[in-house]
């Protein structure tokens, strides 16, 4: 609750008090009313005016009108408060998850993290209309009621009390059995999501294997725990109508039944006054009632947005290991990088992916790492722009450590490719903006962009060229196209510094050869750093750093490399002719 209130704006707060002032003013009209009924009985049966009775009658349609008026207010104010503070919630999220490194990013599933900021705030926004409103009317409907039943005869104050007693029961097994089934459910739905967004963006290979079966399997089974988890939470749930509906109809019955027999049995004076009694015991009663069935339905609602709101809350207090810096650079920068003694890595990991890394890439230069699989050579690149930091050592930039940029500023400096291409939804000429979209276009740069990538052949045959549409994650273009408008993407940026991380392992070597061609000669100032799998992309790189189990175990160019670096030398007879080694 405390975290729920910590996470809203000063206008949701003064809404939510001023919801509950009202509730405050409602519940004193619907009790004046019973008061009125009771003035009412004592005047019909003791033979009052007419027109003392319309005068009531009166008051009581006005006070109905007022009860009507304001819970209109408070269905503004607590509908605002809860759009409100749903919409910023989910904001909060989203940005939390937005400064998130790829440390912080692996400690949440994608599909949790979905579910989050739909579902789980959802859930907690329901709580703030629905639960606020009854947590605050509760408690004031019912220490009004009960302090105007004070006085009267015990039997009906026991008839009461029983009422309750049976609510307090149905609570209680709410409880201990239904309470600890929430968490469960929201850990169930993160499963059911994770296993139906598997099948989906895994498709391809689920067909190609034959394995569909096997994921109907999974689906199917995820699904019944989670039915099978709701069903039981249901059939709890299901128990308290009845017994609302037994206890709201019985006590009014019970009271009526005892209040039959002590009328008879006193004179006719008393009878008048305790019949009235009765019936304003009665409506009061019904309103004690009420007011702890709120509380029932509190308990329906607050475990599962206590649920939610503890696993938003584990993302909002995550801390963030990749520190923003304040250095902004100077008006020229070079995009000289430099390892000092760079080791990493991963978390919780016992062993290091890099060791004792020792590099300078100057300014200009095109410099490529290879090696094998889980040599490191994807991770090595991936500090540059901080999605990680280096366990020991460091990097500089124009010899300024990098962990000492603003990163709002070093990613502007960099222009990025990542191994598995990413498009967005939307046009060719969108993403290849990305990041960009706010500033001028200039006539005909993404047409460059697009021909240096050696992508406009394929762009400029679509039906409405640059503006053609493109699907999420790019699934109506080939592999190689969306590798070509990722490296599109980097170029329209301009930046000072090229990430190519293994950006040219779909493309044919026609097209990979054409590409690096125009890189090196339109992008000469521009540091080119790049991962690759293949000889044939890096071999006329300025400096080929070869990588071993996280180790550098050769530096230099191609030709130098072939005569002094056993592990290069395995590679390229790999994937090289013998006459071509032996021309290099």
């Amino acid at each position: 609750m405390i975290k729920m209130f910590k996470n809203m704006s000063k206008k949701e707060i003064v809404f939510f008090i001023s919801s509950i002032l009202f509730m405050i003013l409602q519940v004193w009209l619907e009790l004046k009313i019973p008061d009125y009924m009771s003035d009412i009985t004592k005047l019909v049966t003791t033979g009052g005016e007419t027109s003392e009775v319309i005068h009531i009658g009166i008051l009581m349609i006005l006070c109905a009108l007022g009860g009507f008026l304001v819970s209109v207010i408070i269905g503004y104010f607590s509908s605002y408060v809860g759009t409100s503070f749903e919409k910023n919630l989910r904001s909060k999220v989203f940005r939390k998850v937005q400064s998130f490194g790829m440390e912080e990013i692996k400690k949440f599933s994608t599909s949790s993290l979905i579910t989050r900021n739909t579902n789980d705030v959802t859930q907690v926004k329901n709580f703030v209309v629905m639960g606020s409103q009854m947590l605050a009317r509760a408690p004031i409907m019912a220490s009004m009621a009960i302090f105007k039943i004070l006085g009267k005869e015990w039997q009906f104050s026991a008839i009461t009390a029983i009422g309750v007693l049976m609510i307090f029961i149905m609570i209680a097994i709410v409880i201990v059995f239904a309470i600890p089934r929430f968490k469960k459910i929201q850990k169930l739905t993160d499963n059911l999501n994770r296993i139906t967004r598997e099948n989906l963006t895994g498709i391809k290979v689920v067909r190609a294997f034959n394995a569909s079966n096997y994921q109907e399997k999974k689906f199917y089974s995820a699904n019944d725990e989670l039915t099978k988890t709701h069903l039981f939470v249901g059939r709890i749930m299901s128990l308290m109508d009845p017994v609302m509906t037994l206890v709201m109809s019985g006590v009014p019955l019970a009271i009526y039944f005892v209040g039959s027999n002590l009328i008879n049995s006193v004179g006719l004076m008393d009878k008048v006054v305790l019949f009235s009694d009765m019936v304003v015991f009665s409506s009061y009663a019904i309103q004690v009632i009420l007011s702890f069935t709120f509380l029932v339905m509190i308990f329906v609602i607050y475990p599962r947005a206590a649920v939610s709101m503890g696993r938003i809350s584990e993302i909002l207090d995550t801390k963030i290991k990749v520190i923003d810096g304040d250095y902004i650079g100077d008006t020229i920068s070079k995009g000289i990088i430099e390892f000092k003694n760079v080791s990493f890595k991963y978390p919780d990991a016992e062993e290091c992916i890099l060791e004792n890394i020792n590099l300078t890439i100057n300014a200009g230069e095109t410099v490529a790492f290879i090696g094998g699989t889980g040599s490191g050579k994807s991770t090595l690149i991936n500090l540059i722009p901080r999605f990680y930091d280096v366990t020991s050592g460091e990097i500089l930039l124009d010899g300024v450590n990098i962990k000492n940029y603003n990163l709002h500023y070093l990613h502007d400096k960099i222009g990025y490719v990542p191994q598995k291409a990413i498009l967005f939804k939307g046009s060719v000429k969108s993403n290849v903006l990305f990041g960009k979209n706010n500033q001028k276009i200039q006539d005909g740069e993404v047409e460059k962009a697009l021909k240096v990538a050696q992508a406009y052949d394929f762009v400029s045959k679509m039906d409405k060229k640059i503006d053609s549409s493109i699907a999420q994650s790019g699934t109506n273009v080939s592999g190689g196209q969306k590798q070509r408008l990722s490296i599109a993407r980097a170029i329209y940026k301009n930046p000072l510094i090229f990430l190519f991380d293994d950006a040219f392992s779909a493309l044919d070597y026609k097209t990979d050869y054409a590409l690096r061609k125009e890189l090196a000669s339109k992008y000469k100032g521009i540091t080119k750093v790049i991962v690759a799998s293949r000889v044939g992309t890096i071999i006329d790189a300025d400096k080929i750093v070869v990588l071993e189990n996280g180790k550098c175990v050769g530096i230099g160019k191609h030709h130098e490399l072939l005569k002094k670096c056993a592990v290069y030398q395995e590679i390229c007879k790999s994937q090289l002719s013998k006459e071509e080694i032996e021309n290099a």
